[in-house]
């Protein structure tokens, strides 16, 4: 694989704990708006810069490119962004209650992307890809890291373990409890290793963040010099990744009464255990199912469970033989009746959802394993839509990579 290390533009230092910011895509415009409050130096005014406009303005309006732009430079105008003398790698890690994964943050190429050494397992959505090459051309960078893993690298741990025995640039807890450091690796021999270890390394695989990687691709066609050819990346070894449920909930039943639709969901397969106290599923090829105020257990019969490596995946099972065939969902990507929601806000946002009267039902699922992720991905083939939830969540601003290297 071929990974650079770059000149980041990153939070001045009185700044570090203050400007880093959630993902775009993981808050609404409502959350964002509420985090960023009246606090300029919120990375989110950058990233979701609808925030700084009227409430009627939509997401992809021209004045919000706009805005981010202003923000953004307004930030390097201000020196509340700077960037680094030296070209360098980043060591970033994450702790989220006894959880810590730790990656090296470099530039990917987009050539290995292009040439599926980038390994993907999600189809994008086109106007969201649009989004995200927007944004990137307007700022003249890539503001958001794409999360890569790749199968664990002894020397490339070995590497990692020797970085973080020093005391990190960056070391601040986050609101939402979760610790972030980061190291500065810029000298020359330990940069040129790192290369050369990724090197060997024979794939990687897009964790999350498949939009803002499609969009990288695109993003630099037409400008010159070799920025544009990479995009931001953090590469964490697989066995450090977790993986939790990524849940669905549905707006209505599609006509049917509560009592027949649980009559469907036994036709289409499955037994149904009512009372489910614990509510989420505890193995694979079973679901919690919230509906009518009450829990039940969902689990798959044999019999309908595909042998083929996409097929048998719980999110599969549960589109193929429930979403589609009963609730009338074709395609999750497009249909507005079905909404995702990650599992670290728990079963009680499901109930939440159900229990406002805007959704009629929820389904909780058993967390998809990063083998399964891997083994699709190695195949050549798609998850559904919204497979995985990957927590921690990385943040926005820690290290931005401009698009050209020589400003």
């Amino acid at each position: 694989m071929i990974v650079k290390p770059f000149r980041g533009l990153r939070p001045r230092g009185d700044l570090a704990a203050r400007i880093p910011s959630y993902p775009y895509d993981v808050i609404s415009r409502e959350e964002a708006l509420q985090l960023a409050g009246d606090d300029p130096y919120s990375f989110l005014h950058v990233i979701r810069s609808e925030i700084d406009l009227e409430p009627s303005v939509g997401a992809y309006d021209d004045r919000v490119y706009e805005r981010s732009r202003q923000n953004f430079r307004a930030m390097i105008d201000n020196g509340w962004l700077v960037r680094d003398e030296r070209p360098a790698y980043y060591v970033y890690r994450l702790r989220m209650g006894d959880h810590t994964q730790t990656g090296i943050v470099g530039a990917a190429a987009v050539d290995d992307y292009k040439r599926d050494r980038i390994k993907k397992h999600e189809l994008t959505r086109p106007a969201k890809e649009d989004d995200r090459v927007r944004v990137v051309r307007s700022l003249g960078a890539h503001p958001g890291p794409v999360f890569l893993t790749y199968p664990a690298d002894d020397g490339l741990n070995g590497v990692v373990a020797s970085v973080v025995e020093s005391a990190p640039a960056v070391s601040f807890t986050a609101p939402d409890d979760i610790v972030h450091r980061l190291w500065v690796v810029d000298d020359v021999e330990t940069c040129g290793e790192i290369e050369r270890l990724f090197a060997a390394v024979p794939a990687t695989y897009v964790a999350d963040g498949h939009h803002r990687a499609a969009a990288a691709s695109r993003a630099g066609e037409g400008l010159a010099g070799e920025a544009p050819g990479h995009f931001l990346a953090v590469h964490f070894p697989s066995n450090e990744v977790r993986v939790l449920d990524y849940n669905r909930v549905v707006r209505d039943l599609h006509g049917l009464t509560v009592e027949a639709f649980l009559d469907r969901v036994r036709d289409a397969g499955f037994d149904i255990q009512p009372d489910h106290v614990s509510k989420r599923p505890a193995a694979r090829g079973s679901f919690g199912m919230y509906l009518g105020g009450n829990w039940y257990l969902l689990s798959a019969r044999a019999e309908i469970v595909p042998d083929d490596i996409l097929g048998r995946l719980d999110v599969s099972i549960l589109s193929d033989r429930l979403l589609g065939p009963l609730l009338g969902i074709d395609d999750p990507r497009t249909d507005t009746r079905i909404d995702f929601v990650g599992g670290v806000r728990g079963m009680e946002e499901l109930e939440r959802r159900v229990n406002n009267g805007g959704d009629a039902v929820a389904f909780a699922l058993y967390p998809t394993s990063l083998d399964d992720l891997m083994a699709v991905a190695d195949a050549g083939q798609v998850m559904p839509p919204k497979s995985t939830w990957f927590e921690p969540k990385l943040r926005s601003g820690m290290v931005v990579q401009l698009l050209d290297e020589t400003l």
